[in-house]
């Protein structure tokens, strides 16, 4: 059985020495007779035990051994015999010069090289919640973890308990997008001749199974020109819509079983004509009304102007779109009982184009403000204001939805000054604001928030959106105690790594901006132009892409911990900080 799913590489890597340095930060050189010899342990991030047989090499694959039975490995490097200062860095970002892991040279040299140790074994992937760079000192133990993989497997079962032949499954993934939940397409695999299908290398997560429409091609089953039969769309556990699927929550290393069983039914032909003339094809979606999701299918026939193909009794919206700029959209209701449907004609109307009105509140001198040039067809231009230091962008509010969330127009010439979204498509989108200069107090349309409201765009929508722009912002200062020391042993190596993390997590109904910060390797961490509001701060050993900080509810088993602190205009806030670990 051959999976959809791309080959993951299993890799952890650990960084032993950085880049060049200055004088000033000079380590002791590595005496001759001191062997320069790396020794650790891979182990199971999750048990802790041993890995036995796990693949440990050198980024470039020079250096390579198995882990013994209690998981320890041991590299014995060539000492440099010249120095590496006049060696070059290749393409992989190794000296030529020698391996010595500490040191570039043997005669007061400054300049490094990283030397890199990867671990890898079939059935475990990288552990991302981990710290994974260090540098340790000569005849130093070093720890490497790697994430039991785990799986998700099942049987796709006709109404007769007989195996569905030729049906995919897609895997749909949970993942935290902009500090919100989101589900996405991770894979799909095709069911094999006994209906079994499975996912491997998953990560721990929130997952959801639904199979693809099938028509019925069995030739005993089926009657040329006569009724034509199919598998709709099912998810798990036998359900029509994504709303009533059951999630399946997955741990490191866990095993899930989910059978789907799908019924036979009858399909009935369909045809929608188009109003607009549109030979260049058409992006058909088809969904349950009210569940958008995996769909079904239909096609266009651009001679005969229409939408057609078949689809089993049930009510659906089909919607329809042109490609590239200045795109239409279109949208129908349809209702299929039993019989051939000849649907009232879609009429497509050209995608939104919406304005962004900027306001500046701002303190500061205009002198003081962003000014440059932009280049649009090998012409520049020199701009000011909003178009040089704001960016913006719409993105789905939806599930599994693909809407044209258009792109901002390019300026006309040097007086054009102006921005604004085309080409959006009707759907429900969220705003996304992102400034190198002050930062945005409020977004509007309609009164409605768009800070923490989506943007509904309905066709041909021309509703301005208001933007307010301001720049006294506030100063927050701290310290953070706990982070564990010993993935770091030089506090001058500029690639060492932050020491920390602290998120900043507005409160609900709060102004503020969900930052995150680095922590220096004294504990330090420092942010100048904080977004004034109340936040709660949380301090973590890595770094979070996945907190889901615009979710209350989510970020509930947060309540208690971290520090709260308000923060007005012009103000400076200092806090202290302990590391706490992640919510699983």
């Amino acid at each position: 059985m051959r999976l959809a799913i791309g080959k993951a590489s299993f890799l952890l890597t650990v960084c032993f020495a950085a880049a060049a340095v200055g004088q000033t930060s000079t380590p002791a050189l590595q005496s001759d007779d001191q062997s320069s010899t790396i020794r650790g342990t891979v182990v199971n991030a999750v048990t802790q035990g041993p890995i036995a047989r796990a693949l440990v090499t050198s980024a470039d694959e020079r250096f390579a051994t198995f882990t013994d039975g209690e998981g320890h490995f041991e590299f014995d490097l060539p000492k440099s015999s010249t120095n590496s200062q006049s060696s070059s860095i290749g393409a992989s970002g190794y000296g030529s010069g020698g391996y010595e892991p500490w040191i570039g040279g043997k005669s007061g040299g400054t300049s490094f090289f990283p030397f890199w140790v990867n671990a890898r074994k079939p059935g475990f992937l990288e552990d991302s919640n981990r710290r994974n760079r260090a540098i340790p000192k000569p005849g130093a133990e070093i720890t490497i973890t790697l994430l039991p993989e785990a799986l998700i497997r099942g049987r796709v079962l006709l109404s007769d308990s007989d195996a569905a032949l030729g049906v995919s499954v897609q895997l749909l993934e949970q993942q935290v997008q902009e500090g919100l939940p989101h589900w996405n397409q991770r894979a799909s695999v095709q069911a094999n001749s006994s209906g079994e299908f499975r996912f491997a290398e998953l990560r721990p997560g929130t997952y959801k199974l639904v199979t693809n429409e099938a028509m019925d091609t069995d030739p005993a089953a089926t009657v040329p020109g006569g009724q034509l039969y199919g598998f709709a769309p099912v998810y798990y556990p036998g359900v029509p819509d994504f709303a009533a699927a059951s999630t399946i929550r997955l741990t490191a290393g866990e095993t899930a079983q989910a059978d789907i069983p799908l019924t036979r039914q009858p399909y009935f032909p369909v045809r929608i004509p188009v109003a607009s003339a549109e030979q260049n094809g058409l992006n058909i979606t088809v969904s349950l009304p009210g569940h958008r999701g995996a769909g079904y299918s239909l096609g266009y026939n651009a001679g005969q102007q229409r939408i057609e193909g078949s689809l089993p009794n049930g009510h659906y919206l089909v919607e329809a779109a042109t490609y590239g700029q200045n795109s239409k959209y279109g949208s129908v209701n349809i209702a299929v009982g039993g019989a051939p449907v000849e649907s009232p004609a879609m009429t497509l109307v050209p995608n939104s184009s919406i304005e962004v009105r900027v306001t500046e509140d701002f303190t500061s001198d205009s002198e003081q403000r962003p000014s440059g040039t932009i280049s649009v067809n090998g012409r520049s231009f020199a701009m000011k204001g909003p178009r040089l230091y704001l960016n913006v962008s719409v993105e789905s509010a939806d599930d599994l939805q693909r809407q044209n969330g258009g792109s901002l127009r390019n300026p006309t010439g040097p007086d054009d000054d102006s921005l604004v979204l085309e080409n959006v498509a009707a759907g429900r989108y969220w705003l996304r604001l992102r400034a190198n200069h002050g930062y945005v107090a409020s977004a509007t349309v309609g009164g409605v928030d768009l800070l923490r409201e989506p943007l509904t765009v309905a066709p041909a929508s021309t509703i301005p959106i208001d933007v307010k722009m301001r720049d006294d912002t506030a100063e927050i200062d701290g310290t953070v105690t706990g982070a564990d020391k010993s993935v770091q042993t030089d506090e001058s190596d500029a690639f060492s790594g932050p020491h920390a993390w602290v998120a900043c997590v507005p409160l609900p109904e709060s102004p503020g901006q969900f930052e995150q910060l680095w922590v220096s390797s004294e504990g330090k961490f420092n942010a100048t132009t904080m977004v004034p509001g109340t936040y709660r701060l949380l301090a973590f050993a890595a770094v979070q892409p996945n907190l889901p900080y615009r979710d209350p509810e989510a970020m509930r088993p947060y309540d208690g911990k971290g520090q709260v602190v308000h923060v007005s205009a012009g103000e400076k806030a200092n806090v202290q900080l302990q590391i706490i670990p992640p919510v699983e």
